[in-house]
Formats: structure tokens, C-alpha cells, sequence
């Protein structure tokens, strides 16, 4: 179950995602495995290294916001949700005139991708919508994440998203 891997939710909200879409006559087992899901993380947790590399990661995004860049963590589930809630945060900060030059984020389908081994796809681009911005953008975010520790692939160029590859998911709630 790639909702409690992820990090993001708690034993409630995973139960109540998954029973919104299953047929009420497996509610209890479904229960009793979200259960059993959130049991074997835990156990599993213990024997995680101090610092991992969701830890990682959300030192480089704390250090990205310090810097005027919208970074976000599972924002949304689609890439369009993850714009939508960029711009939400570009609005609360106050855009341009509050410092903000660009952003980066994943989203939903990034974390089910990351949580099976397929590494973490960034999105980025700047808070102007210009191409060069952008490219500036996503060298800043691949040169934070790099000093953080993590290893980013990027063909510096606006049609792929930064690549954080190896990255072994693991965020404890």
C-alpha cells in the first residue's frame, strides 16, 4: 500500500481513502490490512538509518524556500495539481513582490514511483513562465539537492523534469 509507505498519512486518512473506493462489503478486511500495513512500517522504521533520504530531501526543500523558490512536497496527485497548488502558494507568499522566483514540486504519482524504487521526478520553472528562468530554476534546484547529498540526473533543459535517482523511500510519518 503505497499510501502508508509514503509518509504523508496517517492511519485514518489512508483508511478513509481506501474505503471511499472499495465496495463496503470488504471494508473490514480492508481495515484490518491498512492495519497490518501501518504495523509492518513501523516495525520497519526502527531499522531505518538515523538521516534518510526523504530527510534528505526535506532539507534541500527547506533550504529551497529560504531562497525565494516554491518548493513543495506531494503536491496533488497530477502534475496540473501540482501547479494548482504551487500557484496557491505563490499566491499566499506574495508572488513576485514577496520574493518568489520559481518553484519545484512532486506530486502523487512521483511518490507511488518512489516508494516502488523508481526514483523522484521534480518539476520546476520560474515564477516569470520564461524558459531561461526556468532553466535557472531547475540548476538551482539540482545544485540544492546535490549539496544536500542526493544524486539528481537533468538533461538542463525545460522538457524533463530533475531525476533524484538512486532514492530509497523512506519518510516516517
Amino acid at each position: 500500500m503505497n499510501l502508508v509507505w509514503s509518509g504523508f498519512y496517517s492511519p485514518a486518512m489512508v483508511s478513509e481513502m481506501v474505503l471511499e473506493q472499495a465496495d463496503p462489503s470488504d471494508h473490514e478486511a480492508l481495515m484490518r490490512a491498512v492495519k497490518e500495513e501501518f504495523v509492518q512500517k513501523r516495525e520497519e522504521e526502527s531499522e531505518w538509518p538515523a538521516v534518510t533520504d526523504c530527510d534528505t530531501l526535506d532539507r534541500a526543500f527547506e533550504e529551497l524556500n529560504r531562497a525565494g523558490i516554491v518548493a513543495l512536497h506531494n503536491a496533488g496527485f497530477t502534475q496540473a495539481e501540482g501547479l494548482e497548488e504551487v500557484h496557491e502558494e505563490y499566491v499566499k507568499r506574495g508572488g513576485l513582490q514577496g520574493g518568489v522566483q520559481g518553484y519545484c514540486f512532486y506530486h502523487g504519482e512521483d511518490v507511488e514511483r518512489a516508494v516502488e524504487g523508481g526514483g523522484l521526478f521534480l518539476a520546476f520553472g520560474s515564477s516569470h513562465g520564461d524558459d531561461p528562468g526556468g532553466l535557472l530554476i531547475g540548476a538551482r534546484v539540482r545544485d540544492a539537492l546535490r549539496a544536500a547529498g542526493l544524486t539528481v540526473e537533468w538533461n538542463a533543459t525545460m522538457d524533463k523534469r530533475l531525476w533524484v535517482q538512486p532514492l530509497v523511500w523512506r519518510r516516517r510519518e
